[in-house]
């Protein structure tokens, strides 16, 4: 969980330092990629009962908030390219 989570900023962060619009959103969608195992994490973890109902909610919904800011910023992302 650990390595997904920060798989996730750091790849929002390579992208960010790169120099073309699509490196970037290429980079977000693996960051995307890296929510989606996080969230199979958790329901392995409540599934195995190392998390309890109201964490693995909790988490749940984070992960997904996390994943609407991130289309948001690749659909960002998308219409820079296309301006450019």
């Amino acid at each position: 969980m650990r390595r997904a989570a920060r798989s996730t900023t750091n790849n929002i962060a390579e992208g960010y330092g790169r120099f073309h619009h699509q490196e970037n959103i290429q980079f977000c969608r693996i960051s995307r990629g890296s929510l989606y195992e996080l969230i199979d994490h958790t329901d392995i973890a409540f599934e195995e009962a190392y998390i309890d109902k109201n964490k693995f909610d909790s988490l749940n919904i984070l992960i997904v908030t996390c994943i609407k800011i991130l289309n948001g910023y690749i659909n960002y992302l998308k219409k820079a390219k296309e301006q450019n």
